[in-house]
């Protein structure tokens, strides 16, 4: 075919031939071509020698690129070869920079952290507020960028504007979500250092040491007691047992065996599987308790689907309930009932109380630790493993002296 110079017009009258795909070239960049191809399509093409063999790189298709883009594409190319450069290659080089700054987003990292890490390893519910965290202030305020622009100061300047926007302790819940994420990256290569090192968290967080009287302690049984199923049952056993909110609030009938509550690793903050010899205060609780039907088999739940929760709204009751009873003592004492003031606590503060007075009662230190479900620093080694067995009878012993102790305050009738 004699070349001809390409035209717009030309481009646009070249239609599909029944031999099949043509190549038309242009005369006026020798290697520059159009290809028509028998379905219609149109695409343009530049062909040059590199290494002493033929070569062809694909520009792309027509209208996409109009005879001039195409044409100048083309000529960068020839130009690229004539300096000893392979265009394809250079294309192909230039293609996977641009997939690889894609694939590294901190969207994209974020989203393969979430999979390939939090949710194999980390338990259900971090493992949500955490992706939460992530979605919410971080991908939202650098998505798009690559992990390895983020820099110090940007890191400084999210945690900066959470807490100028008034979110508190919750900034540092960010800011280790977002440093657990950058660790990610720069153990897969992804990033080569990582703008948290030597960070602290936004905000010093103080211990809490919150251990509740025993008069505290008496109005929040009492208070359970009058404000019923399912949630003052919860805060009663969260008194007498010292596990965690969660581990007894999903706590299921099948778990219950011969007065053991074994509580499953899955359920444990720490993955670790924890038998509890139940105090008879406890196991007189929930012989008490209604069995709702359900899928759930929940043994604190209001629709035997789903374990009972809602803890803000009902924390709020109980603390009403107990300046109810507070006030009522009070004036029966010929004391002003207006002046009775309670001080806040939250429900973990009964975990605390309870461990500290199993120590009050003799309980050793290990034995205290064991109730509470943590990895001991008092036992170690081959005898941690072979202390597995949990130190049943001194752990029953503990929680039934501290049942006792409970009993003991809150009065006769009161457990009743």
């Amino acid at each position: 075919m004699v070349a001809k110079v390409l035209t717009m017009q030309s481009v646009e009258r070249h239609k599909p031939q029944p031999a099949g795909r043509v190549e038309i070239p242009d005369a006026a960049l020798p290697g520059f071509y159009l290809v028509v191809q028998p379905s219609g399509a149109k695409s343009w093409a530049v062909r040059y020698r590199f290494g002493g063999k033929p070569r062809k790189l694909t520009i792309g298709p027509y209208p996409l690129f109009d005879l001039g883009a195409a044409r100048a594409a083309a000529r960068e190319a020839l130009q690229m070869a004539a300096r000893g450069r392979d265009p394809i290659l250079e294309k192909k080089a230039s293609v996977e920079a641009a997939q690889a700054a894609e694939r590294d987003t901190v969207r994209a990292v974020a989203a393969e952290y979430v999979e390939r890490h939090l949710k194999p390893n980390g338990k259900p519910r971090y493992a949500a507020e955490a992706e939460a965290l992530l979605r919410n202030h971080v991908v939202a305020r650098w998505g798009d960028r690559h992990m390895s622009d983020i820099t110090r100061r940007d890191a400084i300047a999210l945690t900066d504007a959470l807490i100028d926007g008034g979110m508190g302790v919750g900034a540092n819940r960010v800011f280790s979500a977002a440093r657990a994420l950058f660790n990610f990256a720069l153990e897969r290569e992804v990033v080569e250092t990582t703008p948290f090192l030597r960070l602290k968290p936004p905000l010093a967080e103080a211990t809490r040491d919150r251990v509740l009287t025993d008069d505290e302690l008496r109005l929040v049984w009492l208070a359970a007691v009058r404000i019923g199923y399912p949630f003052g049952p919860l805060v009663q056993l969260l008194m007498l047992t010292g596990q965690r909110r969660d581990e007894v609030a999903r706590m299921i009938w099948s778990e219950i065996n011969d007065g053991m509550w074994l509580i499953p690793a899955a359920r444990t903050k720490n993955s670790r599987e924890q038998l509890v010899p139940l105090p008879a205060a406890a196991l007189a609780i929930l012989d008490g308790l209604p069995r709702i039907a359900g899928k759930g088999a929940f043994v604190l739940t209001t629709d035997g689907n789903t374990a009972a929760s809602n803890f803000a709204k009902n924390k709020a009751r109980l603390d009403a309930a107990m300046l109810v009873i507070a006030r009522k003592e009070a004036s029966a004492a010929g004391r002003d009932p207006d002046k009775v003031e309670m001080k806040p606590w939250r429900l973990h503060d009964l975990r605390r109380t309870c461990s500290t007075g199993m120590a009050k009662g003799g309980a050793p230190i290990h034995v205290v630790e064991a109730v509470l479900n943590h990895a001991s620093g008092t036992v170690s080694g081959v005898a941690a493993i072979y202390n597995r067995y949990a130190y049943l009878s001194e752990k029953q012993a503990a929680l039934e002296a501290w049942a006792a102790h409970v009993e003991a305050i809150v009065g006769p009738g009161g457990t009743s």
